[in-house]
């Protein structure tokens, strides 16, 4: 639900029990160029590898679009649907969507849910919507919640972003249940931890090494929304509340609050999230701050939302645009949730900055054609004369021009 999700380091290191997005999401990781990287389809958003992250930053690229009222260019949402396979799942990248997927083909939760959020959002893609819906019915764990992959242990991540697809598809995610009678509303307060030691109701990422939940800022974020009942888009507070005191999650609702409360507790101060690698200084975490204040914006706690929203405003601008559309996605959702205007956040357009990482919209798009018909060719000869001179001289360059990425 971070830079979703987000997602690639997820997709990568699938143990982790972990998506992305957006929060150390997809977002957040950095890539070099290589030029063993296939060429990038023009369909898709953003300049680096898709290997990890393709489906899951064009998915919040579209959502982020229908969010502030962008129509997407027809053949960015013909990428994302191509990208799904016969069984109604969708993998992290598809490199070539005319081969048929099999067994070795890694689809995964948080793809399949980021694409659903998406896609319900634009309309007029049932069929899609309804394949994708069935496929995580079909792989639900027994306990109700939902793993990166299919047959891995549930996570706050991926059931998280799985009940925001179910909603968003008009589906009552409580009474989507496993053989075993459970839903995803008994899954999450089991992946809550107890008040108390500094966790205080935080919503746990399992250890690598030792599979014991530790406290985990994205998890949380993901497992406030999976507990209310929503999804990456989430409506401004009408009433801003005060942080609820840590309670035992004997249900869902109080599984919520006490992660909401965690949160702001975590953000209170400086109004964002640090996070580390291992062996490093800690640094400010824009993509989990961004996911945080959607969690807190839905959990009533719209004041400590918009503190953390003003934090960004201030310092993410180069964040977003060294890493490019699920970045600039996250801070729309966190700028809608709070009720701040994203083509004037802190001085940065970031509609314009999302727009400009893809195909051009339909309006800019049909715009441009308009405007080639009413041109004749829409170049006049001495451009043309200069474009192949210039082609000439820097065709080789075309053919290096590829990337590769790594990576929650």
């Amino acid at each position: 639900m971070n830079v979703r999700r987000s997602a690639a380091a997820a997709a990568a290191t699938a143990v982790l029990l972990t998506a992305a997005v957006p929060a150390a999401h997809a977002a957040d990781a950095a890539d070099s160029p290589s030029p063993s990287a296939p060429a990038k389809p023009s369909g898709l958003y953003g300049a680096k590898d898709p290997k990890f992250d393709g489906v899951f930053r064009q998915s919040y690229a579209l959502l982020a679009q229908d969010t502030v009222g962008v129509k997407p260019a027809r053949k960015a949402v013909d990428w994302l649907t191509g990208q799904q396979c016969d069984s109604g799942g969708f993998a992290a990248f598809r490199a070539d969507p005319s081969e048929a997927c099999d067994a070795k083909t890694p689809v995964d939760s948080n793809s399949t849910a980021a694409a659903v959020q998406a896609l319900s959002a634009l309309g007029g893609q049932g069929a899609t919507v309804k394949k994708a819906v069935d496929w995580l019915k079909s792989v639900q764990n027994q306990d109700g919640g939902w793993g990166y992959n299919p047959g891995l242990p549930s996570d706050a991540n991926s059931t998280g972003i799985v009940v925001g697809a179910l909603a968003a598809a008009g589906e009552k995610p409580g009474e989507v249940k496993s053989q075993k009678g459970k839903s995803a509303y008994d899954a999450l307060p089991k992946l809550a931890l107890p008040c108390g030691k500094g966790e205080d109701g935080a919503f746990g990422l399992a250890d690598m090494k030792t599979g014991k939940l530790a406290a985990n800022a994205d998890a949380t974020a993901a497992g406030v929304l999976g507990s209310l009942g929503k999804g990456l888009v989430v409506a401004p507070a009408e009433k801003s509340g005060a942080p609820a005191k840590c309670a035992t999650a004997d249900d869902v609702q109080q599984a919520a609050k006490n992660g909401a409360a965690y949160l702001a507790d975590a953000t209170a101060d400086s109004g964002h999230l640090t996070s580390a690698m291992p062996g490093a200084e800690e640094q400010p975490d824009y993509g989990n701050t961004a996911d945080a204040a959607v969690a807190l914006a839905a959990a009533g706690l719209g004041d400590q939302a918009k503190k953390s929203v003003g934090w960004l405003q201030k310092d993410s601008a180069k964040w977003a645009k060294d890493n490019g559309p699920a970045a600039y996605a996250q801070l729309i959702f966190a700028a809608h949730a709070t009720g701040v205007d994203p083509k004037e956040f802190g001085g940065t357009d970031l509609v314009r900055g999302l727009n400009a990482t893809g195909p051009a919209p339909q309006a800019d798009s049909d715009a441009a054609e308009e405007k080639k018909d009413e041109d004749g060719s829409g170049m006049s000869p001495w451009l043309i004369v200069g474009v192949f001179f210039v082609a000439s001289i820097g065709f080789g360059f075309l053919l290096s021009g590829r990337n590769k990425k790594n990576q929650l």
